[in-house]
Formats: structure tokens, C-alpha cells, sequence
């Protein structure tokens, strides 16, 4: 589910904040494993454990739009190559 929520942010426009539960888990998912960056917040940052209530999607990395391109299968071009009408490439 995170990597469908990576899929839901790329077609927002960023900064985007999360606030609601299940998608802080997910913020906190894909900012561990380098595929966005963001900052979350505490609702109170004096005491002494305060789950996270705020979240600030800031970019998709470059890993992250790869595995963006992945999931919706858009083939990678290689940057050498030059794209003709009717998809026809040149290497």
C-alpha cells in the first residue's frame, strides 16, 4: 500500500501535508526507504513522546519516479536515443 500512496503523491502537487493516520505510516514507509523526502512533526515537541500528528511530502526522489515508472509500466528511455511519430526509436 505505501508504494500505491508513492503513486497517489506523484500526481499531487507537491508539498503536500498528511495528517491522518494510515497515510503517516505510509509517509514514514517510503521517507525510510529513500523513495521521498519529508519532514513529520510532532503536535507537541516538549514532551517527552509524542507520536508523529503532521507530515510535509517536500519530492519524490529519483528512485522514487523510478519505481513510480515501474508500477505504471512507462518504459525508460535511454538518454542517447531519439524518439520518431509512431514510437519508433534511434539508438
Amino acid at each position: 500500500m505505501p508504494l500505491m500512496f508513492l503513486l497517489k503523491l506523484h500526481h499531487e502537487q507537491l508539498p503536500v501535508r498528511v495528517a491522518d493516520p494510515e497515510g503517516l505510516r505510509y509517509v514514514s514507509v517510503l521517507l525510510a526507504t529513500g523513495l521521498i523526502e519529508a519532514q513529520i512533526g510532532t503536535l507537541l515537541p516538549t514532551a517527552r513522546y509524542a507520536p508523529p500528528r503532521v507530515a510535509t511530502v517536500t519530492r519524490i526522489t529519483e528512485d522514487g519516479l523510478a519505481e513510480v515508472a515501474r508500477m505504471t509500466n512507462v518504459p525508460a528511455f535511454v538518454k542517447t536515443s531519439m524518439r520518431f511519430a509512431r514510437g519508433l526509436r534511434l539508438m
